[in-house]
């Protein structure tokens, strides 16, 4: 204050000292004439007077405008920072208020700027009064909240009680101040002012009820108190002083911080003010364009209303806004020139003519701006347009991943949660762990070495069973017991392999051999085989081609085969009467297969089981198998990249559709078919086959198999034998290898034979092990060179014509070259899992049987259990020896292994009346 005093006497002094040098008292306060007359006591040139005055004055408007931008920039920042969500930062505002006091000076617009100034006095009267009138009548009447709110979180946009009383006394006191309402009213215009928002203030208040005050309640934690004076706070021993932010992540006191829902925490007035992304989710309701349009619905027609909200109500606002403020500046631009004007020597009439086309200009230039600023409001009402569309679809998925988000963080507490529980358990669970894994590890070892065990013997069982049925010296009535041998070991191999192919396929072990197939031929082949089986049965078979199949397709053939054997052969072991059918179709590389029966049908139950291993319908129990059947016909679709689907009914019989991937090949032939007839011989010199295994009932096999063709045979016990053999200068042509023997292994055999000079053997695999096929190695042996015990011959044969090049010769009374339906009988009896189905034997004349004693034996039909129905053949034997012709003839079936037809005749026997008590 002292300092202000000090300036106003020294300026006094300057204007005196100006007025004693004659300068005129109107001029006596220009800064120039007060610092010129002083700098000519200080200086004795006149010259050196003027750059000094000149050099002061300008030091000293460029700190008075500056330190005057700085300040309004504070108001620029903070009303457009709220206005716009954004801060480019108050050194713009600095730069931007200067130009402004730079551009009033060069257009020296002084006077001009006294006037508006008086007239903002009246804005600023009335804004001063309404925050008087709120503080001093509403408050204490309970129409306003007790404390003040300053945070942009809680408020309203616009609260209809200060704008609404400081724009009534602003229009008021300004149309007064213009002598709208008089000289008298001229006169008083601030006093106007001030009585109006006084009164509208608190009447405001009482009509909207103070509701427009705060836009939500505060819920941050409470603040420290002490009890202070007037303060009705409880007083508290611990409370929090700050809040961090979670946007800036800088710490706050309590009272500068709000809760943000959209970020989940604390935010700070700042950041909150400068946020643009919420869309005012704290308080959608507060925003000031919610509160405009409920304005107009609230003062509008509800259908002119419904023009206004989509997009005139917007545009009207901007024009409110644009059109007074445009017009305010042209007025003040007419204004300061037509005062121009009149400083002139100008005569009344010239100026009243310039006055006259000044104001036609100034209009014109003001419908001009109005239309440009129209077409540029409308741009911006349609931006917000589409901006707020995407900014709305941007929330909803914001929402939805807020909403993943929390979820997640739930599944994550709950994982915690039960992370404790876990690690408590954990040693319990190492323990079933290591159990399960020992049971896993003694179920393979189990399946192998059951495996190996029972393909050793089966090996010779089917091994000499094929020599003997194809030696033209066994007397013919020895040949059916031939037969019925291989029937026999044939049953139990599929048994056998089905077991394995399901180990293999959970187990992800088995890996399928694509190559070029006769797809047309290979379809047509099985479906006369099954006509012909069908005709024995007494069934109707259909083959039905949609569109044409291709002659070659890329495949795995066994694979293939095997899921059309397993689904036919179902379908004709369970229809008893009606008709198969077998549809094939081939359209856009996909292969669809449907076989379709009159089959009794399965339910909804059965359904849902019947692809289970082991799991049979209730019309199986009068039919044999293991029940593999239609578990490996879905699990080897579904390796194959397909789909098995079942539609079934109880009584309506059963549709099996299969759907493949099966691509059509051009120009390729498939791989030739293995022989379909014995050899007798063949071209070219003799050749060397060495057989390396430690069965001499093995070695013997394939001694037998291949010396009558003219190979020159040599057996080894043992790797090292083999390896004597070799050393010794007897190197074969191909060696048929062994895996598990005394000493050193097959493969060991094979590595050390490949680092002799034997290394363009051609050497193959003959295991009982047949998960190894699968499995890698590194001395070349493909899975196409692994026989897997029992060896069927035509497949051992084959596979020496095709490494060795040979040209086979065939004895002249040979049976004629195979057809179709000979080669699908001859891939059905090691691929099929299902035993194929015979004709039903001749009823017996028999006596009543118990049901009940027949039930032992139904039981094992319908497990697959050879043993069992032995043992319950033997029970009804004991039971009923009047019917020993029926158990003869059943046990007939039995050593035959044709379950199957047993399965039936109980059947046939049942339905006939047999088994009634």
């Amino acid at each position: 204050m002292v300092l202000g005093v000090a300036k106003m006497l020294g300026g006094a002094l300057l204007a005196y000292l100006a007025i004693s040098h004659s300068v005129p008292a109107s001029h006596a306060v220009d800064p120039n004439q007060m610092y010129l007359a002083a700098y000519e006591y200080v200086f004795p040139h006149y010259g050196w007077a003027v750059a000094a005055t000149a050099l002061f004055v300008v030091i000293s408007q460029l700190k008075i405008n500056v330190t005057n931008a700085y300040a309004g920039s504070l108001a620029w920042s903070n009303f457009f920072s709220r206005l716009t969500h954004s801060h480019p930062g108050r050194v713009v505002w600095v730069v931007f208020n200067t130009l402004i006091a730079f551009m009033l000076m060069e257009m020296n617009v002084f006077r001009a700027l006294g006037e508006v100034l008086g007239l903002y006095s009246n804005i600023a009267i009335a804004w001063i009064m309404a925050v008087v009138a709120d503080l001093v009548i509403n408050k204490p009447l309970g129409w306003s909240p007790r404390g003040i709110e300053f945070k942009r979180a809680h408020l309203y946009d616009i609260n209809p009680v200060g704008v609404g009383a400081m724009g009534l006394a602003s229009v008021l006191s300004i149309a007064a101040h213009l002598g709208v309402f008089g000289p008298l009213a001229q006169a008083f215009s601030a006093l106007i002012a001030m009585v109006v928002a006084l009164v509208a203030a608190p009447l405001i208040a009482w009509a909207t009820r103070g509701r427009y005050y705060l836009a939500r309640t505060a819920t941050l934690p409470a603040q420290a108190c002490t009890g202070c004076t007037g303060c009705r706070a409880v007083p508290q021993a611990q409370a929090v002083h700050t809040l961090r932010c979670t946007v800036c992540e800088r710490d706050y006191e309590v009272p500068d911080m709000a809760h943000c829902p959209a970020y989940g925490g604390h935010i700070c007035s700042l950041c909150c003010t400068l946020d643009a992304r919420c869309g005012d989710l704290c308080k959608p309701q507060a925003h000031w364009g919610v509160q405009w349009r409920a304005a107009l619905r609230w003062l509008l027609p509800e259908q002119l209303w419904r023009l206004f909200d989509k997009g005139l109500g917007h545009f009207l606002l901007l024009m409110l806004v644009i059109a007074p403020l445009l017009a305010a500046v042209l007025g003040l631009l007419y204004h300061q020139e037509l005062q121009t004007l009149q400083r002139t020597a100008m005569t009344p009439a010239a100026l009243q003519a310039a006055q006259a086309a000044l104001g036609s200009a100034m209009l014109k230039a003001y419908l001009g701006l109005l239309l440009i600023a129209g077409i540029v409001a409308w741009w911006l009402v349609l931006a917000h347009q589409s901006r707020r569309v995407a900014q709305e679809e941007s929330n909803r998925q914001t929402g939805l991943l807020v909403r993943e988000i929390a979820l997640h963080q739930q599944t994550d507490a709950a994982l915690q949660s039960a992370r404790k529980a876990a690690e408590e358990a954990r040693a319990v669970a190492e323990a079933a762990r290591e159990t399960a894994d020992h049971a896993n590890q003694a179920k393979s070892r189990y399946l192998s070495a059951i495996s190996h065990e029972l393909r050793t013997p089966l090996n010779s069982i089917l091994g000499y069973a094929q020599l003997m049925g194809a030696d033209d010296s066994v007397p013919p009535h020895r040949q059916h017991a031939v037969q019925v041998i291989r029937r026999g070991g044939e049953h139990l191999l599929s048994l056998i392999e089905g077991t394995l192919d399901v180990a293999r396929i959970e187990s992800g072990k088995l890996a399928l051999q694509v190559a070029p197939m006769h797809f047309a031929e290979g379809m047509q082949a099985l479906a006369d085989l099954f006509a012909l089986q069908a005709q024995a049965k007494g069934l109707a078979f259909h083959y039905e081609v949609q569109g044409r199949l291709p002659a070659v397709v890329r495949a795995d053939e066994k694979r293939l085969r095997q899921i059309v054997i397993n689904l036919l052969g179902n379908a004709l072991k369970f229809t008893q009467q009606g008709h198969v059918t077998l549809q094939v179709q081939h359209a856009r590389q996909m292969a669809i297969v449907r076989v379709i029966d009159t089959g009794p049908g399965l339910g909804p139950e059965e359904q849902a089981r019947i692809f289970e291993p082991f799991e049979r319908g209730q019309a199986a129990t009068a039919a044999g198998g293991a029940g593999l059947g239609l578990t490996m016909a879905k699990m080897l679709t579904e390796l194959m990249g397909g789909v098995l689907t079942l539609h079934s009914a109880p009584g309506q019989g059963a549709v099996f559709e299969v759907r493949l991937f099966l691509p059509s090949v051009e120009g390729v032939a498939p791989a030739a078919a293995p022989l379909q007839r014995m050899p007798v011989g063949y071209a070219g010199p003799r050749r060397r086959v060495l057989v390396v295994d430690n069965e001499e009932a093995d070695r013997g096999v394939l001694r037998q198999l291949l010396a009558p063709l003219g190979f020159e045979v040599q057996q080894a016990d043992s790797g090292h034998a083999a390896l004597a053999w070799v050393a010794g200068g007897w190197v074969p042509d191909a060696v048929f290898m062994d895996l598990a023997m005394p000493g050193i292994d097959g493969w060991e055999t094979l590595r050390r034979l490949r680092a002799l000079q034997a290394g363009d053997i051609a050497c193959a695999v003959v295991s009982a092990n047949a998960f190894d096929r699968e499995l890698p190695n590194d001395v070349g042996i493909a899975p196409q060179d692994f026989l897997v015990k029992p060896v069927r011959h035509s497949e051992l044969l084959h596979w020496l014509a095709q490494r060795l090049d040979l040209v086979w010769h065939y004895a002249l009374e040979a049976k004629p070259t195979a057809t179709p339906v000979q080669r699908a009988q001859d891939a059905m009896q090691f691929n099929s899992k299902e035993p194929e189905a015979d004709g039903l034997p001749v009823a017996a004349v028999l006596a009543a049987v118990p049901a009940e004693d027949l039930a032992p034996l139904c039981q094992a039909l319908q497990l697959g259990y050879v043993r069992g129905v032995r043992q319950a053949l033997a029970q009804l034997e004991q039971a009923h020896p009047a019917q020993a012709a029926l158990w003869t003839q059943w046990r007939g079936l039995v050593q035959e292994f044709d379950m199957d037809g047993l399965a039936r005749a109980v059947a046939q026997q049942q339905a006939a009346g047999v088994g009634q008590p």
